[in-house]
Formats: C-alpha cells, sequence, structure tokens
C-alpha cells in the first residue's frame, strides 16, 4: 500500500514565484511604512507652527491688555513701547504704539450730561515667536472725558 506520489515536474515550473511576490509585498509595505513616517513628520511641523503662531497671537492680545492699562495717555504723543518679554513666555516677545486718534461729543441718553466727550485712542500691537511667528492686532477704545475741541 505504499504509494509513491509523483509531483509530475511541479518543482520545476515554479522557478522563485513565490520569492519574486513576497519581494513585491515587502516593497509596498516597506513604501507604505515611509510614507507613513513622512506625513507624521509633516503633521507635527504643522502642529509646532500653529503653536507658535498661537503664542504670537497671545503675545499680540498681552500687548494690548498692557498698552489699555497705560496711565500715560496723551493727545498729544503717541506711546511706543519697544519689543519686550511676554512675561508669560519670555521666548515670545511684544510691542505696541498707542496713539490717540479724535474726540467726540457724547450723544443724548449719557447721564453724565453735557460737555463730556470721548476720546478715542487706537493701539497697534505685535506679538511675535519663535520660528518667526507673527502676529498684528488693532484695538480702539474710549475714554469719557470733559469737553475738547477736536472732532473726528
Amino acid at each position: 500500500m505504499n504509494r509513491n506520489i509523483t509531483t509530475c515536474g511541479i518543482d520545476s515550473r515554479q522557478g522563485g514565484a513565490a520569492l519574486i511576490v513576497g519581494l513585491i509585498l515587502l516593497l509596498v509595505l516597506t513604501i507604505l511604512a515611509v510614507s507613513g513616517v513622512m506625513t507624521s513628520t509633516l503633521e507635527l511641523r504643522m502642529v509646532g507652527n500653529t503653536q507658535l503662531q498661537e503664542r504670537a497671537f497671545q503675545a499680540a492680545e498681552v500687548a494690548i491688555e498692557d498698552a489699555v492699562a497705560n496711565y500715560a495717555l496723551s493727545t498729544s504723543t503717541p506711546v511706543i513701547q519697544a519689543p519686550i518679554p511676554n512675561p508669560n513666555s519670555v521666548d515670545d516677545q511684544y510691542e505696541y504704539q498707542l496713539q490717540y486718534v479724535c474726540e467726540t461729543p457724547l450723544g443724548a441718553g449719557y447721564s453724565l450730561g453735557t460737555g463730556f466727550f470721548a476720546y478715542h485712542f487706537q493701539v497697534d500691537a505685535t506679538g511675535t515667536a519663535p520660528g518667526n511667528a507673527l502676529a498684528q492686532h488693532v484695538q480702539d477704545f474710549y475714554i469719557i472725558g470733559p469737553t475738547g475741541t477736536e472732532n473726528c
């Protein structure tokens, strides 16, 4: 009952086809892995740039808060703040220019009565962060005070 099974030359016809298919699959997997690494590297760079831009934005906001809190408001001379480090992040800097624009009389309906004006000021703020991140903001505000001479 021992039968000899012959392969009838099957071994001779394959000639390394499994090796070639295996190498092709390995090449495809390598290309997928390399493209995945490249994509993740690009995404990390994009996230880093977004974080730096947000830091510059926050530095410009600190500049506006600093300018609005400035008690040396003048209707004749602009206040120019040279670049200084952001107290929340020393790698970031901010600067601003605070200038008087004009004054307008208060309209009817204010309980202050007549003789008061709204003095219009404008803050041009710039925040910077590493990586050449830059944010520029403009903020206007008014201060109510006694009568003046100019109008907008």
